[in-house]
């Protein structure tokens, strides 16, 4: 995760101001809703084909609002899955989200008015934007502007591909189910700056892709946030066998005491000293 810096703090480069950085977050956050917003269409073309009415596929749009899961939704809807099996499934792929809520609650720190409200915003492409500011101000700007443009653009385009479902066909030759993964790696691969980032990144692939056909939809996302702590628990280890390493050699001299003649002590390199 990046490091938040403190308000306070200046722009980093001496040619920057406080206007412009807010311009370049809207910008940055504004173009990320619009592109994900998109991929609306094919949800709402995608439920009508998997049979579900226009107003169950809007009040997914509008109290889901996840497109993962909605996919999901569908997709297990449309080859038959029973709507409890379905549901399931959608459910276990959108708790991802409350692992972002917790990140994000410690860097926007908002009001807890708007707590219920900012709660229903976080996703993928919220939390991808807010983590990418260095400070707090931009993270609000950034969150804020991503989300209202994301919900809305996707409630509109939902519907009018539901409406359209007909003339628009198979929404596959259009690729817009795509729009959303791709501007989320696009997020986060200037993220995995480290190795460590880099570790995680790739485990958490190899989790999700081997166990996708073996596991129900969903519970591989879950099962890939283990790369995290599995990543980290190594890496201690290994900080750990390093220190055991440098610190098992030892060595021998002699000591000279004031007054009492020549002792002879034996110094080990953790700064213990034995008579």
């Amino acid at each position: 995760m990046l490091e938040q810096k403190d308000d306070s703090q200046p722009p980093t480069s001496p040619h920057s101001t406080p206007g412009a950085d807010d311009r370049a977050v809207v910008r940055d956050a504004l173009g990320v809703g619009v592109a994900v917003g998109l991929s609306g269409f094919a949800f709402g073309v995608t439920a009508a084909g998997a049979g579900v009415s226009l107003p169950q596929t809007c009040a997914l749009s509008l109290f889901v609002f996840t497109g993962a899961s909605q996919f999901a939704l569908v997709g297990a809807l449309a080859a038959g899955a029973s709507p409890l099996t379905a549901a399931a499934g959608a459910f276990f792929l959108g708790v991802r989200n409350a692992f972002y809520g917790l990140r994000l609650a410690t860097l926007l720190r908002l009001p807890r008015a708007i707590r219920p409200l900012a709660a229903h915003m976080v996703i993928d492409e919220t939390a991808a934007v807010t983590l990418a500011q260095r400070t707090r101000r931009g993270a609000r700007i950034g969150f804020t502007v991503t989300g209202v443009t994301l919900f809305v653009l996707w409630n509109l385009t939902t519907l009018l591909g539901a409406l359209g479902a007909g003339a628009l066909g198979d929404t596959k030759t259009w690729g817009l189910d795509a729009a959303g993964p791709a501007v989320f790696l696009a997020l986060l691969a200037p993220m995995l700056r480290t190795s460590a980032a880099r570790a995680t990144a790739a485990l958490a692939v190899a989790l999700g892709l081997g166990l996708l056909p073996v596991l129900p939809g969903g519970v591989p996302v879950l099962l890939a946030a283990l790369a995290a702590p599995a990543v980290l628990l190594l890496r201690g280890r290994r900080e750990r066998e390093r220190g055991d390493e440098a610190g098992t050699g030892t060595k021998t001299g002699t000591e000279t005491a004031p007054g009492t003649g020549t002792e002879t002590a034996t110094v080990t390199e953790k700064g213990e000293e034995r008579r």
